[in-house]
């Protein structure tokens, strides 16, 4: 099977971690170049070490290496600001983008989720870590009943925080947020992102809550929520839940008080979730980054071999 010319713009952790993982496998994905700002980042020293073309001329100096040519999909790791300058430049030489800035130019992809609505699309946005994390969960309660609002905590190791990720802290909440409601299927949504300066370093966790409207069954919403889980990790290995489902059911007699929309009866779903990271780059901390790079790969890889399937709920 001839491979699929694939390229990545940004040379910081996160490009560099999808680099090592897309090298590392023997799937349909072919890294023909890699491109950066910074001359001296590790990440195209890595590179050029590993083979692969490098420059540090940014989107322009992609467009003129002769590799470019054949590139059919590039993914870009820069930043959110940044994106919108490389779409803007390489949309009219007909390639794909697969965007793991928060930029969200493109429709908002969450692999085990909604891959297969947006093969055909020219600039497929990642949404983030914790939006890849946390999506699924949202949409596994939201199968089994009306999730009226939903509320994530995001938290990772400060280590793990590259200049991109920190520039984009605002284009986070928004963009998870906006993912929550759009992709998760919740009425409302609200994101919270937590640099966690301890040492040493913490794995990423994340905390979804969910109010689920009216009678809602928690067995069910077990069920789905551990399936979803188990299909993340299919593509994430490091991916799992830190303990049960916990559930809270507040009646007519005693409601919860949302200050914004007054009472609320049903059920709160709280699931809570551990990525350790693959270590390909940074190490088993950095599940932020291997739950980012591993969905980027798989939506990759999907559009690739057209024969090919991920599992979606």
């Amino acid at each position: 099977m001839s491979r699929y010319p694939v390229a990545i713009i940004g040379s910081g952790n996160i490009g560099t971690d999808l680099l090592i993982k897309i090298l590392r496998d023997d799937g349909p994905l072919a890294v023909v170049a890699m491109v950066g700002i910074d001359p001296q980042s590790d990440g195209l020293a890595r590179a050029a070490r590993l083979g692969v073309p490098t420059t540090a001329g940014g989107v322009d100096g992609l467009i003129a290496m002769p590799e470019f040519a054949g590139v059919r999909l590039v993914f870009d790791a820069t930043s959110a600001g940044a994106h919108r300058t490389n779409w803007a430049k390489l949309a009219e030489h007909g390639v794909r983008m697969i965007d793991l800035t928060p930029a969200a130019i493109g429709p908002y992809c969450v692999p085990v989720v909604n891959v297969e609505e947006h093969l055909d699309a020219p600039n497929l946005n990642m949404v983030t870590c914790g939006g890849q994390a946390t999506v699924p969960i949202v949409a596994a309660v939201a199968q089994s009943g009306i999730v009226s609002y939903a509320e994530i905590i995001s938290s990772i190791s400060s280590r793990s925080a590259g200049p991109g990720t920190r520039a984009n802290i605002d284009e986070f909440t928004e963009t998870t947020s906006a993912a929550l409601h759009i992709v998760g299927g919740a009425r409302r949504s609200k994101a919270v992102m937590v640099l966690n300066p301890a040492a040493p370093p913490v794995l990423m966790r994340n905390t979804v809550y969910c109010l689920v409207e009216g009678d809602a069954d928690p067995n069910t919403i077990e069920n789905d929520v551990t399936a979803m889980v188990d299909k993340v990790s299919s593509y994430v290995p490091g991916y799992r839940l830190k303990q049960r489902v916990q559930f809270e059911t507040f009646s007519a007699a005693r409601p919860l008080y949302i200050p914004e929309s007054g009472k609320f009866t049903g059920t709160r779903v709280t699931v809570m979730l551990e990525v350790t990271g693959a270590a390909h780059y940074l190490p088993a901390y950095a599940g932020n980054l291997d739950v980012m790079t591993s969905a980027a790969k798989a939506t990759a890889e999907r559009i690739a071999a057209p024969e090919s399937a991920i599992t979606s709920s």
